[in-house]
C-alpha cells in the first residue's frame, strides 16, 4: 500500500496550477491508495458545486487535474477547519481509489470557531485493504507551546476518536519538529503510535521543512513536521521525502512524504 501526505500551501503558491498539475502526474505514476493533504483551501465567495465543496476547492480542482491525465479512480472528503487569510475556507482533505466505507470529520481543537485560525479540525475515512478494515486520517495541528490551544488537548482529542481496535494511520502537518526530544512528537509516540519513518527499512534524512515559513517564521534549522503514524507495528518498506528537488520539483512550503506498507 502507498501512502503520500502533503501539506499544499493551497492557492499561496507562485504558478500554483502548474504545481497541481505536476502534483496530479505524480499521483498517476506513483498510484498512491491513500493520500492525505492539507492547508486545502477554496474561496468564500466562489459557487459551490456540490456538498460543502466549491469550485475552486484546492482537491476538487487536483481531480480535475487527474481526470485530464486519464485517472479517474479517486474519490475525495473534506472538510474546512478555519477562515485563512480573510477569503479562504482552509482545511484537510483525504484521497483514496478504495471505496470509502465510512466517513470522518471532526474538531480537535479546543476552539469550534471557524473564524480563528487555530481552529483544528481532522477529516478521515476508512476503506477495507485485503479484506480488513483500515481508517486513515488528515492532521494539521498545532504547536507544543501554544498557551491557547495546547497541543497535547488536541492529541488527546483525536487519539479519542480514533478506533483502537483497529489499524489506523494517521497522516499530515503535525507542527511539531520530530528532532526534538520531550515535545509534541514524543507525546504522540507515548500515546502508542509509531513513526513509519522510523519503521521503514529504506529511509532519506526526513526533512521537510527547510528555513523558515509560515507558522515557522524564526525558524533557521530542517524540520521534520510531516509525518504519517500508525497504530500498529507493521512492515514498511520505505519512506521518502517527496517534492523537495531531489524527488519531484517543489511544489509548496513543505515537502510531502510517501511511504510503503508491505501487507502480504
Amino acid at each position: 500500500m502507498k501512502l503520500l501526505t502533503l501539506n499544499c500551501h493551497s492557492w499561496q503558491e507562485e504558478n500554483q496550477i502548474e504545481k497541481i498539475k505536476c502534483l496530479a502526474k505524480t499521483i498517476k505514476e506513483k498510484e498512491y491508495d491513500v493520500i492525505a493533504l492539507q492547508e486545502v483551501s477554496q474561496s468564500i465567495d466562489e459557487e459551490k458545486v456540490f456538498n460543502n465543496i466549491k469550485k475552486d476547492n484546492f482537491a476538487f480542482v487536483l481531480l480535475k487535474e487527474l481526470e485530464k491525465i486519464g485517472v479517474s479512480d479517486y474519490e475525495f472528503v473534506w472538510d474546512f477547519s478555519h477562515i485563512g487569510y480573510d477569503v479562504y475556507e482552509e482545511g484537510v482533505a483525504l484521497l483514496t481509489k478504495h471505496p470509502i466505507i465510512e466517513k470522518y470529520s471532526f474538531f480537535v481543537s479546543q476552539s469550534v470557531d471557524v473564524d480563528f485560525w487555530k481552529t483544528r479540525k481532522v477529516v478521515g475515512v476508512k476503506i477495507f485493504y485485503y479484506n480488513m478494515p483500515i481508517s486513515f486520517y488528515s492532521c494539521h495541528l498545532g504547536w507544543w507551546n501554544d498557551s491557547e490551544e495546547p497541543f497535547k488537548i488536541q492529541v488527546d482529542n483525536l487519539i479519542e476518536k480514533v478506533n483502537k481496535n483497529e489499524l489506523c494511520f494517521l497522516m499530515g502537518d503535525f507542527n511539531n519538529n520530530a528532532f526534538i526530544r520531550g515535545e509534541g512528537y514524543d507525546y504522540l509516540i507515548n500515546c502508542g503510535l509509531y513513526d513509519t519513518y522510523k519503521l521503514a527499512q529504506e529511509k532519506d534524512e526526513g526533512i521537510t521543512v527547510k528555513g523558515k515559513i509560515a507558522g515557522w517564521e524564526r525558524n533557521k534549522q530542517d524540520l521534520r513536521l510531516d509525518i504519517v503514524f500508525t497504530n500498529k507495528m507493521l512492515r514498511v518498506n520505505y519512506s521518502k521525502v517527496i517534492f523537495n528537488n531531489i524527488n519531484k520539483p517543489i511544489i509548496s512550503d513543505h515537502f510531502g512524504v510517501e511511504t510503503e506498507i508491505k501487507f502480504k
